[in-house]
């Protein structure tokens, strides 16, 4: 579902289109918004609490999400107690059938985990089953005839008919199976504290042996992680049991149960419902600003109003001066090789061997692998980078992109020196203020060639 915070945005949304009255005025919330800082989302976000400033939108979603959990919760206690009277009512008899009593308990439950696991493979149930969405349908949740109520419900309708709500059924269906099955590994603590039990089994078709071999093989997981295992001696004496059993063996067999509900059922099922856990994180509702209505906000809230009859002409932006730092430079040209090979000393004011080996000149940066191998150098090494763009590089949006890259991780800074074009060239003067307001937008410093 979207979260609590782009759900009242939308929310929002929904009532403003139905021409709905709120607390404050959307318009005076928006013209405030616009000179203050932040993402569009944030603003966004901003805009509706602002907006619901008695906080009634808040409360009507908060009492629908709260009675969805809360019908969650109470069915995970049914599903819970089910499966401790289910277990409660099977193991009545002092003697049990360890099989078949491992059989009731994995049985069914095996079935269903295979299968929701084929079905996930096969890339089946894209969408919510339309069971699921009338089921916990908020229209059965809460009552009134509002606008504020009927639009949230119309909202949270829409969520159960995203995509992604079938990895939270997923996940819902699994917390029923794990509230069942840990109902049942309580009676069987229960009643192994309180009971002493005799284990037996019995087979028409199958030897001592293939059942030495069939216990072998089930205990072999559970005596990974401690569990005890009867041994082929313990086997044997079980077959048809109807008295009493040494107290040793039957601890065997229910160590055993135990280690089978807990490896084969309780871990299985939880790691499904971790896995639908983070499916339904990564595919979960995102709040649409490419809509008209956000998009009308936003772009209110980008333009900037001059009023004609005192508008002055702003200067041209002038990029900072460059302060060079004392450590380590390192100097690349940006797309274009230059002529001089030793361009950068000018900027740098390094003209002796000593300041000359505190610089790595690292050539010329114009694929995707060269501003790889760049990125990795700057993570390990704390140095400056020193730049030099060509008079014909353009700063276009490829360009600027990679220009951020480096300045955030240059960890003692970026700073740039313009090379080649002349004073009289009306298309290099051009370039170069085009270049000054790139360079002043992003606070990047620029070095003085001359």
């Amino acid at each position: 579902m979207l979260s609590p915070q782009d759900q009242l945005t939308e929310l929002v949304r929904t009532l403003e289109s139905q021409q709905h009255v709120f607390a404050t005025d959307p318009l005076l919330i928006t013209e405030k918004l616009q000179n203050e800082d932040g993402t569009p989302i944030q603003k966004l976000h901003r805009r509706a609490t602002r907006i619901d400033s008695n906080g009634a939108l808040a409360r009507v979603l908060g009492k629908i999400d709260g009675r969805i959990k809360g019908i969650m919760l109470i069915m995970s206690i049914v599903w819970c107690l089910s499966g401790f009277l289910g277990l409660f009512t099977l193991l009545q008899a002092n003697v049990v059938n360890f099989f078949y009593v491992l059989v009731c308990l994995l049985g069914f439950h095996t079935i269903m985990l295979v299968g929701w696991l084929v079905l996930t493979l096969m890339n089946q149930g894209k969408q919510t089953p339309s069971w699921f969405a009338s089921f916990v349908s908020p229209n059965r949740l809460i009552r009134g005839k509002d606008d504020v109520t009927q639009a949230a419900v119309n909202l949270y309708e829409r969520q159960l008919e995203h995509s992604g709500m079938r990895w939270y059924l997923g996940k819902f269906s699994h917390q029923l199976w794990l509230a069942t099955l840990t109902g049942m590994l309580l009676a069987i603590i229960f009643l192994l504290i309180v009971r002493q039990y005799s284990f037996s089994w019995e087979s028409t078709l199958l030897s001592d042996q293939a059942l030495i071999t069939l216990t072998q093989v089930l205990g072999w997981l559970p005596s990974m992680v401690g569990f005890s295992v009867p041994d082929n001696e313990a086997i044997i004496q079980s077959r048809l049991v109807t008295d009493a059993l040494p107290l040793s063996i039957a601890r065997q067999w229910s160590g055993l149960l135990i280690g089978s509900l807990l490896m084969y059922g309780i871990v299985p099922r939880a790691i499904a419902w971790a896995f639908c856990a983070l499916m339904f994180r990564r595919k979960k509702m995102r709040l649409d600003i490419k809509l008209p209505y956000y998009q009308k906000i936003i772009n209110f809230w980008q333009r900037k109003v001059v009023d004609a009859d005192d508008f002055k002409q702003a200067p041209a932006p002038v990029a900072p001066k460059a302060q060079v730092s004392a450590g380590k430079k390192l100097v690349a040209l940006l797309e274009y090789p230059y002529d001089d090979e030793r361009w950068w000393q000018a900027g740098l004011n390094t003209v002796n061997d000593k300041a000359n080996d505190e610089i790595e000149d690292f050539g010329i940066l114009d694929d995707r692998d060269d501003m790889a191998r760049l990125i990795a150098y700057l993570d390990m090494h704390p140095v400056q980078v020193l730049l030099g763009i060509h008079s014909h590089a353009l700063p276009d949006r490829g360009t600027l992109r990679k220009l951020d890259s480096i300045a955030s991780h240059a960890k003692q800074g970026l700073i740039v020196q313009l090379l080649g074009g002349t004073t009289d060239d009306i298309q290099s003067q051009a370039r170069f203020g085009q270049w000054q307001t790139a360079l002043s937008a992003r606070e990047i410093g620029l070095v003085s060639s001359e």
